[in-house]
């Protein structure tokens, strides 16, 4: 089916299922998750498939075994394209991003020996200068305090060599237009606008 954004009914699916995170809710509401919620999330990425590749969507269910909080359900519908970007749906909102999320040991390194480069540590910079015209934030996630090993801590890009990711991102509030087709515009903005940045982390990160 064609994209159409999402209803009103997948945000009330969220909020009430934030109150109440329990497998009677969500059995009681099911159809409207896999319907409102994610069949809109399955269309959007069959769109945007063409260009930016197979999607992965994320199961709604939590692992709970290590963790504190039990609640069984994710509060948001989310997932990732292979040619990177990143989609995520809540009762917050749609957001939008791209990037390498928590660098393996060996993805770091990499990537710090590209920040501390002058000539590909000065394009990254000038990548991510150029995306603040677009409203897009840069970060790093969880990062270092200090400088990492071997680097020193008045280093001219220090603040990129602490990134442990580098992750471009924008969100945008519940609106009217989340129910129509410009979520899709919306999205499309951010990565291609990301492009640049995601080549970028291809050439001298690269994979695991």
């Amino acid at each position: 089916m064609a994209f159409r954004g999402w209803p009103v009914e997948a945000v009330e699916f969220y909020e009430g299922l934030q109150a109440d995170n329990s497998k009677s809710y969500w059995t009681a509401h099911k159809e409207v998750f896999e319907t409102s919620v994610r069949g809109p999330l399955v269309d959007l990425f069959a769109e945007l498939e063409d260009e930016f590749g197979a999607a992965w969507i994320a199961r709604p269910y939590r692992d709970v075994r290590f963790r504190a909080d039990k609640t069984p359900y994710k509060t948001a519908c989310y997932g990732s394209l292979e040619r990177g970007g990143y989609v995520r749906f809540s009762a917050d909102g749609l957001a939008a991003g791209f990037g390498t999320y928590m660098m393996s040991v060996d993805q770091l390194a990499r990537y710090r020996r590209a920040v501390a480069d002058d000539v590909a540590g000065g394009e990254l910079v000038r990548l991510i200068d150029e995306l603040g015209p677009e409203k897009i934030a840069v970060s790093g996630g969880d990062t270092l305090r200090t400088a990492p090993r071997g680097y020193p801590k008045d280093h001219p890009r220090i603040e990129l060599l602490r990134y442990k990711s580098l992750i471009g991102w924008r969100d945008w509030p519940v609106g009217a237009w989340l129910g129509t087709a410009r979520a899709k515009t919306r999205v499309l903005a951010v990565l291609r606008a990301g492009r640049p940045l995601q080549a970028w982390l291809e050439q001298h990160v690269g994979g695991n």
